[in-house]
């Protein structure tokens, strides 16, 4: 199979019908053999009776049908252990990211070698309290991801060699990071394609609000922090640790040595418990312990979390 299109949906029932029907023409139109998951993520419309009606009327439609909402990543994450085609397209559902790009996304990934093209919305048809604040997120997540190339990563039009997909674990909402996972995973030639952003045509966006940008930068974070110390958390709270402890221990030794000092000369010196400088010593070796015993727990547990990428489906097609 040449093309798997992935594409996680909440609550899109009037978009689906015209979606499906573009992407069959595309399909057709470039000799393409195709299949089309639809990942409903507990849509409380008709969308599923609509994935249901399109999947009785052609055998390139399946369907996941969620029994709540989980987000996109879940739904991505389900759709990409069902994808099957040699090139792996994720697109939205309503309809702002135009199916006319497959053909040049599927070029790319087969003739010109790319594991991963993420497309560029150049020119954009959002409000301006949306798209200020992506600029921001995409310049912080360039820098910290060191993909310098990349605009624009949470465009959801992306194309994936199969292999990517099978070998990059994609939860809670790390679909903004996808390429930073790739890259993680050993994939290393990302590209980007400038695409052709619409205005949405029915309803409303499902993903604004302020929450998304602070949990984007949180996410962010997160990630790099499991790239770069994951597999060896030790090697950053041990380290802090042992820091912390030692600077603890060097103070009380100091203030121990004052106070025997002091005794040795028959000078009058205060009891130690009477200088705050102990307790703050005290506290500083405490904290240093806490800290080095924490990186050793997790190296213990890293990401051994099995229930991470566990979701209700209701029903599949």
């Amino acid at each position: 199979m040449d093309i798997s299109v992935v594409i996680p949906l909440y609550n899109e029932a009037e978009s689906l019908p015209e979606l499906y029907a573009w992407i069959e023409r595309v399909m057709q139109a470039n000799g393409f053999s195709y299949e089309v998951i639809f990942v409903n993520d507990g849509s409380t419309d008709g969308s599923w009776q609509v994935i249901t009606d399109l999947s009785q009327r052609t055998d390139h439609v399946r369907g996941i049908k969620f029994r709540r909402n989980y987000g996109k990543s879940p739904a991505l994450y389900c759709g990409f252990e069902q994808a099957q085609g040699d090139v792996v397209i994720t697109m939205d559902a309503d309809l702002q990211d135009s199916p006319d790009e497959i053909p040049e996304l599927y070029r790319m990934i087969k003739e010109d070698g790319y594991d991963l093209v993420s497309g560029y919305k150049q020119k954009r048809y959002d409000p301006l309290s949306k798209t200020l604040p992506t600029k921001l997120f995409n310049a912080t997540a360039r820098k910290i991801s060191g993909i310098k190339n990349l605009h624009d990563f949470n465009c959801g039009l992306k194309a994936y060699r199969l292999a990517v997909v099978k070998n990059i674990e994609v939860y809670g909402e790390m679909h903004r990071y996808i390429p930073y996972l790739a890259k993680n995973a050993g994939f290393d030639k990302i590209g980007e394609k400038v695409v052709h952003h619409q205005a949405r045509k029915y309803g409303s966006s499902k993903f604004m609000g302020l929450n998304r940008f602070v949990n984007g930068y949180l996410d962010l974070l997160t990630l790099w922090f499991l790239s770069t110390f994951g597999k060896k958390p030790m090697h950053v709270f041990g380290f802090l640790g042992t820091i912390m402890f030692l600077i603890g221990f060097i103070a009380a030794f100091i203030i121990g040595a004052d106070k025997l000092w002091c005794l040795a000369n028959n000078i009058p010196q205060r009891l130690v418990t009477d200088s705050p400088y102990f307790y703050i010593a005290l506290t500083m070796m405490m904290i240093g312990t806490q800290l080095f015993l924490t990186g050793f727990l997790g190296d213990l547990i890293s990401r051994s979390s099995s229930g991470r990428n566990d979701y209700q489906i209701e029903e599949k097609i």
